[in-house]
């Protein structure tokens, strides 16, 4: 692509900085010069090497593990930039954590996914750029420009050809209907949908499955793997009402507890992530079968889109 602008300027924070650098490669760009230190005490302190005073600035950080950290970091990264006089501040958000806490769903217990929300936009971000959220509704708890991306097209590349007579897309839960939806229409196939009870926040009991897979190739789709409780059970519930294959993909491969030996166990083909998330080795050891895609030029695209005052939806027509 050609060159962006000498006024933009990509940083990284220290939770994702390899696919902050294939961002800048994509941009034809540098990542900016900063100094990021967590003190013996645990303060985080970030300095800026490169002049920003003017300028349109994009700092790349995700809210994976470790959340806490990682959230601070980007808000003092923030702060940072805006007493540094930048022009406009984007924070990029390939994972935006705590998006599962997004509504009270019980009585007496938090909405943080807003708060997080809220502190981002105080601590002086203009705008947002992120990836398949959890909940797209997300989007409206900022009071400042959203801008919400999707994987799909690295991910139905990666899948490419598929046989619609021959493929169903399953989504393994009934909250990510609409993403499987998407995901079906345009590759043509059918629709297939796991109804999951949810005993706790790491356990899932899956009791019926609503359309055919008997004698297909099930693709199944999700937004992120976290304990990979959902994802496996319904693998095994695929598998029990006859398909012949069974593929999983998610955009963000969170990893958490008993997610390794749950996904060693299940009869998946294959399994595909992004790189919103650093991939652990042991994940790469464990798991033979996983494959995992950049979305440095998706995200690159709508970096640059929105440096140049361009539409940033019109990535999706392309799709």
């Amino acid at each position: 692509m050609q060159n962006a602008s000498d006024q933009i300027k990509v940083f990284s924070g220290r939770s994702n900085p390899a696919l902050t650098d294939e961002i800048c490669q994509y941009l034809e760009t540098h990542p900016g010069r900063a100094h990021l230190e967590t003190f013996p005490d645990g303060e985080l302190f970030v300095k800026l090497h490169d002049d920003v005073r003017g300028r349109d600035v994009f700092v790349v950080q995700s809210t994976c593990r470790p959340v806490n950290d990682n959230l601070l970091e980007l808000l003092v990264f923030i702060d940072c930039l805006r007493r540094a006089s930048a022009k406009r501040i984007t924070a990029v958000l390939p994972y935006f954590g705590y998006a599962r806490q997004d509504r009270k769903d019980e009585g007496r217990v938090p909405i943080t996914a807003k708060l997080v929300s809220n502190l981002i936009t105080e601590a002086g971000a203009d705008r947002v750029l992120t990836m398949d959220l959890h909940a797209a509704q997300i989007q409206g708890f900022f009071d400042i420009p959203v801008d919400h991306l999707e994987a799909a097209p690295v991910m139905l590349k990666q899948f490419q050809p598929l046989d619609p007579k021959t493929t169903v897309l399953v989504s393994p839960d009934v909250g990510n209907v609409k993403r499987a939806r998407g995901y079906a229409e345009r590759v043509g196939c059918d629709l297939a949908i796991i109804d999951k009870r949810r005993t706790s926040g790491s356990t899932a009991v899956v009791n019926n499955i609503i359309g055919n897979v008997e004698g297909k190739d099930v693709l199944m789709i999700d937004d992120m793997i976290a304990t990979a409780g959902t994802l496996c059970e319904a693998a095994r519930i695929v598998k029990e009402h006859g398909a012949r294959t069974v593929r999983g993909a998610a955009t963000h491969a969170v990893f958490a507890g008993p997610a390794f030996d749950r996904l060693e166990k299940a009869p998946f083909t294959s399994l595909t992530v992004a790189n919103t998330i650093p991939v652990p080795n042991e994940a790469r050891q464990r798991l033979p079968n996983l494959n995992v895609l950049s979305v440095a030029e998706i995200l690159g695209e709508a970096i640059a889109r929105i440096h140049k005052h361009q539409s940033v939806s019109s990535l999706f027509m392309k799709v």
